[in-house]
């Protein structure tokens, strides 16, 4: 937002004249009047936006990249490593972190139990064609966005990603208006992303005030329980402004959630016949997601401890 409102008002507004504080309380002032809505039936909207705006925001953001004229001092050679260890655990640490981006898989099971579903119509169908549409769409973006963005910025890139080397490379060849559209796309898809996340979050508030009160949630309680969740988010944002640091190992830590815990879950209510082929199949399934997180909270803790972490508590940049 800071960017988006940066690039609109050009050179009259610099340096900003609202902190980065003040515009994280922006956000999730907006991000807390769309959280009212009561679940995940009630933010289908709010979801298509979602997936509308991260489709175009990726498809500008690669394009804008390749259509202008590489940095001067690109370079694609590969960043020598002291050793074969260190590039293991960079290569785990890595791997923690787009696993930490796929943090979200959690949340299908809560949109499947949206849909209806009867032993002649089941619901796991249509939730499957959806999946493999879903992620027929997300390699069409995240593909173009890493070959795209590797061929425009090599090496360069900066560690705010591509949006942040659209800004620093091009901010003064591409039009204001393009860029501060790919900006406030952004915007939309994270106020959006928001919703979907909260939404888990939300309903366990509601389901607990209901076992202990014996009584349904009004709609004061319940928008108490999404002003106290938002801010409580504000909250932990500013004070702990370094948590991006930690990406890779809690993308370790998270990863159980898609790649172990279901597997397990079936063995529990299923109950296959042992040694069968599903059983193998599971357990392995199971065991082989337990190593990797293990695996990629290893290399995460590893990259704490060599580049080390400025512990800055309230301190926004």
């Amino acid at each position: 937002m800071k960017l988006f409102f940066q690039i609109v008002c050009g050179p009259l507004c610099s340096p900003s004249p609202i902190s980065t504080v003040e515009w994280y309380l922006v956000f999730t002032s907006l991000a807390v009047v769309l959280s009212q809505l009561p679940n995940l039936n009630s933010i289908a909207g709010l979801s298509l936006i979602g997936g509308a705006t991260a489709i175009m925001y990726c498809t500008m953001s690669w394009v804008l990249s390749v259509s202008e004229p590489r940095p001067l001092t690109i370079s694609y050679d590969l960043m020598k490593s002291t050793s074969f260890g260190t590039s293991l655990f960079s290569t785990l640490n890595a791997l923690g972190i787009v696993a930490f981006a796929f943090r979200g898989h959690n949340l299908a099971l809560e949109i499947q139990a949206t849909m209806p579903s009867t032993f002649k119509h089941p619901a796991h169908v249509p939730m499957w064609r959806g999946a493999k549409v879903a992620y027929l769409l997300i390699a069409m973006c995240l593909f173009p966005v890493a070959i795209g963005g590797y061929w425009a910025y090599g090496n360069m890139m900066p560690p705010g990603g591509m949006l942040t080397a659209l800004y620093a490379f091009h901010s003064h060849d591409i039009p204001r208006s393009l860029l501060a559209s790919t900006f406030l796309l952004v915007v939309l898809n994270c106020l959006s992303s928001f919703q979907i996340y909260s939404m888990p979050v939300f309903d366990s508030f509601e389901a607990y005030y209901t076992g202990r009160t014996n009584r349904p949630c009004s709609a004061w309680v319940r928008s108490g329980f999404r002003v106290f969740y938002g801010f409580i988010s504000l909250f932990i944002s500013v004070a702990l402004p370094f948590l991006s640091s930690l990406a890779g190992l809690l993308g370790g830590l998270t990863l159980p959630v898609t790649f172990a815990y279901p597997c397990f879950m079936w063995l529990r209510v299923k109950k296959p016949e042992r040694f069968s082929f599903s059983w193998y199949l599971n357990w392995g399934l199971g065991l082989l997601g337990t190593a990797f997180s293990l695996a990629f909270s290893l290399g995460g803790v590893w990259s704490i401890v060599n580049n080390g972490m400025k512990l800055k508590f309230f301190k926004t940049n």
